[in-house]
C-alpha cells in the first residue's frame, strides 16, 4: 500500500521533526510532503515535495505565511497515496490531495492542537492582536478539519485530553520515540579534550537543569531548588534568558555552574552525572525526562504535563503541585535514594523500538506486518 506523509515544515531541529524522522523509516515507500524543506539532507533526494510557499521569502516569516497556509495545505495537488498520515503540531492535519488521495484515510499524529489558537497561556504567540481576533473562527475551521481524520494519535495523555476537549475527537496515545540506546551508552569516549576538561570543572555533586533558556522552561526552580537542599546546581543549554538566570544565580554565590550549548556527548555525561534532572515545564510529552532516566538519573516534575507520564513518582523521579522551597528540598532529598536501575527501565518503555511498533499496528492492519518488520 503505498502512503503518504505531510508535516508543516521541515527545521534542522525539532522534536516533530524527529518523530516524522521515525515515521518515515517505518512507512519507507511512502513520500513526504511539507510546506518548505529546511533541512534536505535529512531524507533521500526526491522524496519531499516542497510547496508554493518554499520558493517564496515566507519561509523564513511563519507568522506571516499563516495566512497562506490554510490553503496550500488544502491544494497538495494530485497523489494516488491510498493512506495519508500527518504529523501536525499546527495544521497539517487540513491536508488534503486531488485524485484518489482525496478520498484515502487520513491518520493524524498530533504533537498538540495548534497552542496559540486553542491554548494561548501556553504560548506567548497567541497573544497577539492579530490572532486573538482570528482565533474563534480558525478554532471552528480546525475542528471541522480534525474530523475528517480517520483516526488520531496523541502524543501523550495530556495532549489526548486536549483533543478531545478543542476537536471532542477520541484519540490513541502513542508516546514520541526516544532514543533511548543513546543516553543509555556512557558518552565518556565520545568526549573532546576540552569538554573532558569542562566536565572536570563541574562539582562532584549537582543537580542539573537543562533545556533553551526560555521564561516557559523555568529553569529558575532549578536554581531555587539548589538553594533549597544546599546542593549545587548546573544549567545547560543557551537562549535569551540567560542574563535573568545569571542574575538569579549571583543571587546564590558559588551555587550554579553554567555549560553553554553542550553537545549530546556532554548531556549524556551531565545527565549521569547529575543527581536529579529538574524539569517542570508544562510540556506536551518532555523527552528530556526520559533521556536524563536512560542513564539511571531521576527526575523532579510537576504535576501538569506529559512528563508527569515518563516518570514515576517515587520510583524514578518525584511529581510536584507546587515549588515552594520546602517542596523542592524534599524532592531533592527524595531523589537522592531512588534506585538507577529503576530509572533506566522505565525508560525503555518509550525506546524508538516501541513507538515503530505502535505506529505501525496503528495506520492499517494490511500494512502493518510488514511495517513491523521494517521497524525491527
Amino acid at each position: 500500500m503505498s502512503g503518504m506523509l505531510v508535516h508543516e515544515w521541515l527545521s534542522r531541529r525539532g522534536g516533530s521533526e524527529n518523530v516524522l524522522e521515525e515515521i518515515a523509516g517505518v512507512f519507507p515507500d511512502a513520500a513526504i510532503t511539507a510546506l518548505w524543506d529546511d533541512f534536505p539532507e535529512r531524507f533521500a533526494a526526491g522524496r519531499v515535495t516542497e510547496t508554493w510557499l518554499a520558493r517564496t521569502p515566507l519561509r523564513n516569516h511563519k507568522a506571516l505565511a499563516l495566512p497562506f497556509m490554510l490553503p496550500t495545505l488544502r491544494r497538495l495537488g494530485y497523489s494516488d497515496a491510498e493512506w495519508v498520515l500527518c504529523s501536525s503540531h499546527l495544521f497539517a492535519h487540513h491536508a488534503r490531495f486531488s485524485g484518489p488521495a482525496r478520498d484515502a484515510p487520513k491518520f493524524v499524529y498530533t504533537h498538540t492542537p495548534a497552542r496559540y489558537i486553542w491554548t494561548p497561556e501556553l504560548d506567548a504567540r497567541g497573544e497577539s492582536a492579530l490572532l486573538r481576533t482570528a482565533s474563534r473562527p480558525l478554532q471552528k475551521l480546525d475542528k471541522a478539519r480534525a474530523q475528517e481524520a480517520h483516526a488520531i494519535a496523541a502524543n501523550s495523555k495530556f495532549v489526548a485530553k486536549r483533543i478531545a476537549d478543542t476537536w471532542e475527537r477520541e484519540s490513541t496515545v502513542i508516546y514520541p520515540a526516544v532514543s533511548v540506546q543513546k543516553f543509555a551508552e556512557d558518552s565518556a569516549d565520545a568526549l573532546t579534550a576540552a569538554e573532558e576538561a569542562l566536565l572536570a570543572t563541574l562539582p562532584s555533586v549537582f543537580i542539573l537543569g537543562a533545556s533553551r533558556f526560555v521564561p516557559y522552561k523555568r529553569l529558575d526552580v532549578a536554581i531555587r531548588a539548589g538553594a533549597a537542599a544546599g546542593v549545587s546546581v548546573v544549567i545547560a543549554g543557551d537562549g535569551p534568558e540567560e542574563a535573568g538566570l545569571r542574575a538569579l544565580a549571583s543571587e546564590h554565590p558559588n551555587l550554579v555552574t553554567f555549560v553553554s550549548k553542550p553537545s549530546n556527548a556532554v548531556l549524556n555525561q551531565l545527565y549521569r552525572r547529575a543527581l536529579a534532572l529538574v524539569f517542570v515545564p508544562v510540556e506536551d510529552f518532555g523527552i528530556m525526562p526520559v533521556e536524563a532516566m536512560a542513564t539511571g538519573t531521576p527526575v523532579i516534575v510537576g504535576t501538569v504535563g506529559g512528563a508527569a507520564e515518563s516518570v514515576i513518582d517515587g520510583e524514578t523521579g518525584v511529581h510536584l503541585d507546587t515549588f515552594e522551597d520546602s517542596d523542592l528540598k524534599s524532592a531533592v532529598e527524595v531523589a537522592a535514594t531512588l534506585s538507577p536501575r529503576a530509572c533506566a527501565a522505565r525508560a525503555w518503555d518509550f525506546d524508538v523500538s516501541v513507538f515503530r511498533e505502535k505506529i505501525a499496528n496503528w495506520v492499517t492492519p494490511t500494512y502493518s506486518q510488514s511495517a513491523r518488520k521494517l521497524a525491527r
